[in-house]
């Protein structure tokens, strides 16, 4: 694939080891770093040396944490190209992960495009599963969902809805209105089985939260954030039950065809699947 039919950008904040880790096994399966923008959002360790090193297409340094909308649309910003992948630091990509996501998304006419998910412990062979789990899900799809760990955003996106809310108190809660914006345009998203990533877990948002004195079970978009989806509660609570609904069938189906789902969290050495 073309490098130039891409872009991928990540925000950091501290946490250099992760941000080290993924981007190793990005060089470990071929990407081309020139094609990466990171947005360092303050960092007090060596984060910022570290990425003095490396041939990046591009490095924002901000003088303080300015919260995910405003790193993740200055990366979009600062390298503008057809696809544009938003990703979390703490993640390992497997062979062939970006095509796959990007050709999958041309496929099936897909704008927003989000890879299948193994988070928690990497106590086992992610590249060895990723190849297994690419070649026996390749076509599966879940049509309607995404997340924000990882996802690639068509520029025809940016040019409908726009970009993130730049809000630093949103504290995380930018995906959930972007992806909201999405479904009221209509937007076809999906996660698909061809595209695999390991997440560590979310560790620049908490983070972020430990920095403002947030507790562990206070979400990053708590408090006033659901005001703007302009929804009732009515309206919200319908609309988990909906997903988790969803969630249950989609788990099902691929349980019953795959033997394994979209989303598995290691735990105890074992699978959980979601």
């Amino acid at each position: 694939m073309n490098p130039l039919k891409y872009s991928v950008t990540f925000a950091c904040y501290n946490q250099i080891d992760y941000t080290r880790q993924c981007i190793e096994s990005m060089l470990k399966h071929g990407f081309d770093l020139s094609r990466l923008i990171v947005v360092d959002n303050g960092s007090k360790d060596d984060t910022r040396e570290y990425l003095q090193t490396l041939p990046l297409g591009g490095r924002i340094f901000n003088r303080s944490n300015l919260g995910c909308g405003v790193a993740w649309n200055q990366g979009a910003l600062a390298l503008q190209s057809e696809w544009t992948i938003i990703m979390n630091n703490d993640v390992l990509v497997s062979a062939n992960w970006l095509e796959n996501l990007i050709n999958t998304a041309e496929l099936n006419q897909i704008k927003i495009i989000s890879p299948s998910l193994i988070e928690g412990s990497l106590d086992y062979d992610f590249d060895a599963f990723a190849d297994l789990a690419t070649l026996k899900m390749q076509h599966a799809l879940r049509s309607g969902a995404r997340h924000a760990v990882c996802l690639a955003v068509h520029h025809s996106v940016w040019e409908e809805i726009g970009y993130f809310q730049p809000i630093p108190k949103l504290l995380g809660y930018e995906d959930t209105l972007f992806f909201h914006e999405a479904e009221k345009a209509g937007i076809r998203c999906a996660i698909t089985g061809a595209s695999w990533l390991h997440h560590y877990g979310s560790i620049t948002q908490s983070a972020m939260k430990q920095e403002r004195g947030l507790s562990e079970k206070q979400g990053l978009g708590y408090r006033y954030n659901y005001r703007l989806l302009q929804q009732s509660w009515l309206e919200r609570k319908l609309k988990k039950i909906h997903n988790k609904n969803q969630l249950k069938q989609w788990k099902d189906q691929e349980l019953a065809q795959f033997g394994m789902t979209m989303h598995g969290t290691r735990l105890n050495n074992s699978f959980i699947w979601q």
